[in-house]
């Protein structure tokens, strides 16, 4: 009888201890003491140095949230950063993010790819293995394709036109010019082509504006003269200039100097970051980018001042770029729908993407975190910059401000 009664007592504590075991595993599954995030951008080739001015940006961002306590919803569980380099063409980036969702199958959600048209190839991958992938990219081909698992952050190129042309003609207007006539220079890559589309089809006519040339081009640029000389016979009062490479920005803005047409000749707008790389003073001189005004997603702003003193100190980075704010952004987005999810598991982190309203919208210019249907964030807005004494400096939205804007008269 004892027998049984022991026998008995000594299986029911074994399964007791096997239910543990079994709960216990399921635990550690769901809240690990490490969890992956992936940053994919170029760090290769052509556009290697925005790439890794983001990954300087997802750095910062994953040591601040691992030193503040991680997921605090996961038992303070650390962020991994899983570095990949995308390359500079389509095709590398559609292999680079083949090997991130192969190789990094615990990965829970990850972040990039900077040019639209890697972004636009990374994500027909990620989408497929049901990644989560948060983008500052612009074209608004991103998120039209009825994806699921792709979030925007940043103002699609076409909103940021219709943002930025009356604030720039406001601007003119107030300094006693109005201009009448426009050219378009840009280069074929996804934003670009997105931000120019509205323009030639309503925009301008919309702003009483006339385009006298409209010129595309396919980087890198070995020579920017014949594109010039086309700008000069024009005559236009206003220049929108849209490279995404840093060498073909500098062969425009150097040759627009050369043929007469700098700043204080020709008032010139750019969309995009490029013309605002901290490389543009290696072979410019900062007299030549006076004045210069450019439409961008993001940018260091006002009450950024602690970031961005941190980015200088740790990296010699002389200002904070819409590619290190965002991609920092970008990790804060992912740390709270992990917290709203509860666990480590990429279907949860997309529900959680999907639901949030609030988080840190302080890192993007428009108002709170929340995406539409399509993943796009809803209230996007616009940062306009402007080159002053030597620094890009943040004129546009009034309340992110750091300079008051200014008009260069032709």
């Amino acid at each position: 009888m004892h027998k049984t009664t022991d026998r008995r007592q000594a299986l029911q504590t074994l399964a007791a201890g096997l239910a543990m075991t079994a709960t216990a595993g399921v635990s550690l599954a769901q809240h690990p003491k490490e969890i992956k995030v992936g940053l994919l951008v170029p760090l290769s080739g052509l556009y290697a140095r925005p790439g890794a001015v983001m990954r300087m940006g997802a750095e910062m961002a994953i040591d601040h949230i691992n030193s503040a306590g991680g997921i605090k919803a996961m038992g303070g569980a650390k962020l991994k950063l899983v570095v990949l380099d995308c390359g500079d063409t389509t095709e590398k980036a559609k292999n680079a993010a083949q090997r991130m969702v192969s190789q990094e199958t615990d990965m829970v959600a990850a972040s990039g790819s900077y040019l639209s048209s890697f972004t636009l190839a990374a994500t027909e991958v990620t989408e497929r293995a049901k990644l989560p992938m948060l983008t500052l990219s612009y074209s608004d081909l991103i998120t039209s394709r009825g994806f699921k698992y792709v979030f925007q952050t940043s103002a699609t190129a076409a909103a940021q036109a219709e943002m930025a042309l009356p604030v720039v003609m406001k601007l003119a207007e107030s300094s006693g010019m109005r201009p009448k006539t426009v050219a378009i220079l840009t280069d074929n890559t996804g934003s670009s082509v997105a931000s120019v589309k509205p323009m030639r089809e309503r925009l301008l006519k919309d702003m009483g504006l006339t385009l006298v040339m409209d010129e595309t081009f396919t980087p890198p640029l070995a020579d920017a003269t014949p594109l010039v000389q086309k700008v000069r016979t024009a005559r236009p009062d206003l220049l929108f200039a849209l490279p995404t490479a840093v060498s073909d920005a500098k062969l425009l803005l150097e040759k627009l100097n050369e043929f007469g047409l700098g700043q204080g000749k020709l008032p010139t707008i750019g969309f995009g970051i490029v013309m605002a790389e901290p490389d543009m003073l290696k072979t410019m001189d900062a007299s030549q980018l006076e004045g210069l005004m450019l439409a961008v997603g993001s940018w260091g702003a006002k009450g950024h001042e602690k970031l961005m003193a941190e980015l200088k100190t740790r990296y010699n980075e002389p200002w904070m770029t819409q590619n290190a704010i965002s991609t920092y952004g970008d990790m804060w987005v992912i740390k709270e729908a992990l917290e709203h999810a509860g666990k480590a598991d990429r279907e949860a982190v997309t529900v959680a993407l999907r639901k949030i309203d609030g988080g840190p919208s302080k890192y993007y210019p428009g108002g709170r975190i929340k995406f539409d249907d399509n993943g796009r964030r809803v209230d996007a807005g616009l940062t306009i910059i402007q080159w002053q004494k030597g620094v890009p400096v943040t004129v546009y939205p009034p309340e992110l401000a750091m300079a008051a804007p200014i008009w260069v008269k032709k």
